[in-house]
């Protein structure tokens, strides 16, 4: 087996659908392992490594969303979230709870397979940031994906992750939510500027208050030396 091959787990429970996505990803080069259940997706997850998830949100033993929140607490891998419905609010709460893309149903295999490549992208290129003092008791370190706080790892959701890398790399920066939302979310997020806003409240709440300052009428930067 090519060592360098990226695996993906795909959690799907209708059969055509799955093997559409299997036969388009292994022609592509990747290595699929798939699961119909929440409780199998998760007994898979655990048992392998995984580069990219692609999550249905209608599953027999419980909702994508719960799946995703159980995910995400545990690993920063990228979420791709499937819907059979072109709702806004679907993709809004699959973004809150940590999905990294969405992709509506019925889709263009093409488009899923550019999605697929721009979240493994962005995950490789992450991982070869150098090292990161945010201040004297947070740290990020980006190969491992992991941001610590006094030396205890401090567990934040993927946008979270990227939105603090963001103002780390750029600190002194002003940042405008629309420019946050074209960084961060990049392809078409449609769940308003609200989000950027709920996201800095929670990295403040998980790291400290004063991390990202607030620019009123404009957006957020972070203080750096």
């Amino acid at each position: 087996m090519n060592l360098l091959q990226k695996t993906i787990l795909i959690i799907e429970d209708e059969e055509s659908i799955y093997d559409i996505l299997s036969y388009a990803l292994r022609k592509e080069g990747f290595r699929v392992v798939g699961a119909s259940t929440g409780a199998k997706a998760m007994e898979t997850f655990q048992g392998i490594e995984v580069d990219l998830i692609i999550l249905d949100l209608m599953l027999p033993d419980m909702t994508g969303f719960e799946l995703c929140k159980k995910i995400t607490a545990i690993t920063n891998t990228p979420i791709l979230m499937l819907t059979a419905r072109d709702d806004i609010v679907d993709k809004i709460v699959g973004l809150e709870l940590g999905a990294e893309d969405y992709v509506t149903k019925p889709f263009d295999i093409r488009e899923v397979i550019a999605r697929i490549n721009v979240l493994l992208r962005r995950n490789s290129t992450q991982s070869t940031y150098r090292f990161i003092q945010v201040n004297d008791n947070i740290s990020i370190n980006p190969r491992a994906h992991s941001v610590f706080k006094n030396d205890e790892v401090i567990l934040l959701k993927p946008k979270e992750y990227e939105l603090l890398l963001l103002f780390a790399q750029h600190k002194n920066q002003v940042f405008s939510r629309e420019e946050i939302l074209d960084t961060v979310w990049e392809m078409d997020y449609e769940g308003g500027l609200r989000t950027v806003d709920v996201h800095v409240q929670r990295i403040r709440k998980k790291l400290e208050p004063s991390i990202i300052e607030t620019v009123f009428g404009i957006g957020y930067k972070m203080k750096g030396n």
